[in-house]
């Protein structure tokens, strides 16, 4: 298998020469051209049969999906289409498929199809693209921090805290089910469980990132986090992929710049990197947009939306000022906002944060200085005691997709807000601890991962930007 050519590379390979290729075949004309796809790239390699010479028999079986390995001579392609071809001078079928049972055939499958039947979409050329895509952002997630001496930190799967009473938690146990141990009182004896506790599946790697910052200045975890919420939307899953940096001697204007930093990076090196895939994604979301009303198709396609993401700077101003414009805004007066700004305090749905980008400012958006109540217990305590240094950033077509915050490093400040939050503080000693041994002014945020995913590729279901995606009802392959 060693000689084998990658289709990405014999794509622009020297003509005259002789080459062996693997791959599926996605279809196969008038028994005489082979559109072969080995997923390397986008692209099909066109294989030119002489079928005069091969067995009828065998013809049938080269069939879409089959696996195949051809031996052939690389030749300028004489039709439209293409730029070369390989002439097959000897064919190995690796891989029958019977076309009879074999789900994907060479039409349109609409996206609710695939996803039941996931672990053949990757050989579609949507979710090919998708999830190339997404290798290339979770590669540059790594190269962008690395570049900036960042340490990164494995954080727990397994966890005995809630990091901030972000969601409903999976819980991990060995007990048996049908014999729980139980104490005197009826409660669930966890001292006989694994870890001798109650243990949860992780919604952050936040806190534990926050221990390492404390210590090696800039750290970033970047893995599986779960909230066992009922939330069946385009936009939630139970398990997702979290990157969240934390950074010593950082204050909030010092989170921003990262932040936006990040985000034009990534996407910048997705423009460059996957220049086929996000051209075909995007014509397929511009295909997509044909199908619905005016009025409901978005203003810009993925490419221009990627475009001006990374062109702007991104507006920076607090909540307050925020509300201030959403209630005086035109959706806002004349009621067409489904949840009305009526006054201070309220929590920003998805269509407020998209006017503020998408209308009124006409460019990312980044809100700060939150009220307190509407935030985790973490966030630092501005000194009117009613705002917290949390920052939201806010992107087209979507709304929020990074949230962080400076963190609240005073001690007897946190234990406060603990108490008011009913955070048990002997559970978090362990947390409090940082902010007595040498504390520091420090900051982080989170992106989850497939919203970038999903920004970045134009997939309208998030769903569709995981391989094997977890939500309720749902724990396939």
């Amino acid at each position: 298998m060693a000689q084998r050519t990658k289709i990405k590379d014999i794509l622009h390979a020297q003509t005259g020469k002789d080459y062996t290729v693997m791959g599926w075949v996605r279809t196969f004309r008038n028994s005489q051209f082979i559109a072969l796809n080995d997923g390397s790239c986008l692209a099909n390699l066109q294989i030119v049969v002489d079928f005069e010479k091969m067995d009828a028999a065998f013809l049938k079986r080269i069939t879409t999906g089959a696996a195949l390995k051809i031996d052939g001579h690389l030749i300028p392609s004489q039709g439209k289409g293409q730029n070369v071809e390989l002439t097959a001078t000897h064919i190995d079928i690796l891989g029958d498929c019977d076309p009879e049972v074999y789900p994907l055939q060479p039409k349109k499958h609409s996206l609710e199809f695939l996803r039941e039947i996931a672990h053949l979409r990757f050989r579609t050329n949507t979710f090919s693209a998708v999830f190339r895509v997404r290798h290339a952002l979770a590669f540059a997630i790594h190269k962008f921090f690395n570049e900036r001496g960042f340490v990164y930190l494995h954080s727990p799967i397994i966890t005995g805290s809630d990091a901030e009473g972000a969601g409903e938690m999976f819980q991990v146990t060995t007990l048996d089910l049908n014999n729980v141990p139980k104490n005197e009182d009826g409660s669930i004896n966890y001292k006989k469980d694994f870890f001798g506790k109650a243990t949860n599946l992780t919604v952050s790697g936040q806190l534990e990132a926050e221990l390492g910052a404390l210590a090696l200045s800039e750290v970033y975890t970047f893995g599986p986090t779960f909230r066992a919420e009922n939330s069946n939307t385009s936009r939630h899953l139970a398990e997702f992929w979290m990157i969240e940096p934390e950074v010593a001697f950082a204050d909030l204007t010092d989170n921003m710049n990262l932040a936006e930093d990040m985000l034009k990076y990534l996407i910048s090196y997705a423009l460059e990197h996957c220049a086929e895939d996000l051209a075909f994604l995007d014509q397929r979301l511009a295909d997509e947009e044909k199908q619905k009303p005016q009025q409901d198709r978005a203003e810009m396609g993925l490419l221009e939306k990627l475009r001006f993401c990374i062109e702007h700077p991104f507006e920076r101003l607090t909540y307050t000022e925020a509300i201030e414009i959403l209630k005086n805004s035109t959706p806002n007066k004349k009621k067409k906002f489904q949840y009305l700004i009526e006054e201070w305090g309220a929590d920003l749905q998805s269509e407020h944060e998209r006017y503020l980008v998408e209308k009124h400012f006409r460019k990312p958006v980044i809100l700060t200085d939150y009220p307190k109540k509407i935030k985790a217990f973490y966030m630092r305590l501005n000194d009117d005691n009613n705002t917290v240094r949390a920052m939201d950033i806010l992107f087209p077509g979507i709304g929020e997709i990074i949230g962080g915050s400076q963190r609240e490093e005073r001690y007897e400040v946190l234990l406060e807000r603990m108490q008011e939050m009913h955070i048990p503080a002997e559970e978090m000693s362990w947390f409090l601890d940082t902010r007595k041994f040498g504390t520091c002014p420090h900051a982080g945020f989170g992106l989850g991962f497939e919203r970038l995913v999903q920004f970045v590729t134009g997939m309208s279901n998030i769903r569709d930007v995981i391989p094997f995606p977890r939500y309720p009802g749902n724990a396939e392959f």
